[in-house]
């Protein structure tokens, strides 16, 4: 069949049948002439990495782990700060606003302090990313809507001598691509589903 694989005929010895008459090959047609066609086994190249790729293979895969480690305490602030606007917006004016949040807050420190005291420097700013994501706030901003602005400049002022930053941003698209790509790695793996952010 031209261009797939054709009858190659070599007769052994003239005159004379034997098992090798004919010999079905592949073969391809290449400017009208009909030539043989082997498929030749793969070959494998393996080469060291270079200290450059291991540096961004530790950079990548701590940045993985701090994800894994954090992105279920974001998913939960966000719930948390969903509920409690949706009943600030329901409390009677006989009920304050203030006694509220320090309620919410006495649950939260019962549920989150120890495990978020574990966590390292890195994985605590990693954290504060997530929490701006599914927010659609910075910490600075939430500290300063529930417990005011002298708090907030406070926390900043502390989050400053870890050499980090209570309002910082999250681009998905520029500088924190690679942890949006790794939310959806966790959320295909663990089956979250999105959640809607929530502007104070």
């Amino acid at each position: 069949m031209a261009g797939l694989c054709c009858l190659i005929l070599c007769n052994a010895a003239k005159g004379q049948n034997g098992i090798n008459d004919t010999i079905i090959s592949s073969a391809v047609i290449y400017n009208g002439d009909t030539l043989e066609a082997k498929t030749l086994s793969n070959i494998n190249l393996f080469s060291h990495l270079t200290d450059a790729q291991m540096t961004a293979k530790a950079k990548y895969n701590r940045l993985r782990n701090a994800v894994y480690v954090t992105y279920p305490y974001a998913r939960r602030a966000g719930a948390v700060m969903n509920d409690i606007n949706r009943r600030l917006d329901l409390l009677p004016k006989n009920v304050s606003r203030k006694d509220y949040i320090q309620t919410r807050e006495k649950e939260l420190k019962k549920e989150f302090t120890d495990p978020l005291t574990n966590l390292s420097v890195y994985q605590g700013k990693v954290l504060m990313k997530l929490i701006n994501r599914e927010t659609g706030n910075d910490c600075y901003e939430i500290i300063k809507e529930y417990k005011g602005s002298v708090t907030a400049r406070l926390y900043q002022t502390v989050a400053y001598f870890f050499n980090s930053n209570l309002k910082q941003p999250y681009d998905s698209n520029k500088d924190d691509a690679t942890i949006e790509k790794i939310v959806m790695e966790v959320q295909r793996m663990y089956g979250y589903p999105e959640m809607r952010k929530v502007i104070m």
